[in-house]
C-alpha cells in the first residue's frame, strides 16, 4: 500500500504540475495575444495618422500651386501692360521725332532755297 500511496502521489503531483503548466501556457498566450492586438492598434492609429498627413500635405500643395499660378497670371498681365505703354509711348515718341525732324528739315530747305535766290 505504501506503494500504492507513492505512486498515486507521484502521479497526482505530475497531474498538478502539468495542470501548472498549462495554466501558464494559456496565460502566455493570452499576453501574446493581448500584446498582437496592441501592436494592431498602433499599427491602425500610425496608418491613420500618415494618412491624415498626406492628406493635409495634399491640400497644402494644391493651395500652393494654385497660389503660385494667380501671382504668375498677375505677373503677366502686369507685364503685358508695362510692355504696351512702353510701346505706345516709344510709337508716340518716334511720331513726334518724326515730325519734328521734318519741320527742320523743311525750313532748313526753305531757308537753304531763299538764300539760293538772293545769291543768284
Amino acid at each position: 500500500m505504501r506503494m500504492t500511496s507513492l505512486v498515486v502521489a507521484l502521479v497526482a503531483a505530475g497531474a498538478l504540475a502539468a495542470l501548472g503548466q498549462e495554466q501558464t501556457i494559456q496565460d502566455m498566450k493570452h499576453g501574446a495575444k493581448k500584446a498582437g492586438e496592441k501592436i494592431k492598434e498602433s499599427v491602425e492609429t500610425a496608418a491613420e495618422k500618415t494618412k491624415e498627413t498626406a492628406e493635409t500635405v495634399g491640400k497644402k500643395t494644391k493651395e500652393a500651386a494654385e497660389t503660385v499660378g494667380e501671382k504668375t497670371k498677375e505677373t503677366a498681365e502686369t507685364v503685358g501692360r508695362k510692355t504696351k505703354e512702353t510701346v505706345e509711348g516709344t510709337s508716340q515718341e518716334a511720331t513726334e521725332t518724326a515730325k519734328t525732324t521734318h519741320r527742320r528739315s523743311n525750313r532748313s530747305s526753305k531757308q537753304s532755297q531763299g538764300q539760293t535766290s538772293n545769291q543768284q
